[in-house]
């Protein structure tokens, strides 16, 4: 069911870069994704290896092109680390010509990279972050985020407690992006 989803992912992901490279080039003539991970961490069970191929089925069930182009696969480990993802993400877009970033689970590390997409004006897609800060505070054109998010998770939640006659609760949250983002 992953794998198929992230297929899903990667057949849309190739769609607006269709979309975008029409009336931009591909930098180098090669579509490059890059899929920013967590390999060896607490998050590398839902994504990590698994992302990385589920984009290769992807690439695969896309027949390898998109616009006649040669679509590759770029694989990188964030750590989990807002300042290690955001310089691959970095190095990525400015010299390995990366088209487009996926993946990149935990939402401080989603929130660097879309950060620098934002400013390099390039694409990036997340179903591995629930921050609704992706599509609120910090939206841009150049991004996506594919998955619930804690607005959905805190509404949701809420509604059940109040149906239920509840007229009052509590937080108890991680102190990082997503458990902020889920306390507003």
């Amino acid at each position: 069911m992953y794998a198929r989803n992230l297929s899903i992912l990667g057949m849309l992901a190739a769609a607006m870069l269709s979309s975008t490279l029409a009336h931009a080039q591909i930098s180098d003539g090669v579509v490059k994704i890059g899929v920013l991970t967590d390999m060896n961490g607490p998050a590398s069970t839902p994504t990590g290896q698994g992302s990385v191929t589920s984009a290769q089925m992807a690439i695969d069930d896309f027949g390898g092109k998109v616009l006649g182009k040669p679509i590759s696969i770029i694989v990188g480990d964030h750590q989990l680390k807002p300042d290690i993802g955001g310089g691959i993400a970095r190095r990525w877009y400015d010299v390995d010509q990366v088209d487009l970033i996926v993946d990149v689970p935990v939402s401080a590390v989603g929130l660097a990279v879309q950060n620098i997409a934002n400013e390099k004006k390039k694409l990036f897609i997340t179903h591995s972050t629930l921050a609704a800060d992706f599509h609120g505070k910090f939206c841009s054109p150049y991004a996506m985020q594919w998955v619930i998010d804690t607005r959905s998770l805190a509404v949701g939640t809420a509604q059940a407690v109040v149906k239920r006659g509840g007229d009052s609760w509590f937080f108890i949250t991680d102190d990082y992006a997503f458990g902020h983002s889920l306390e507003r």
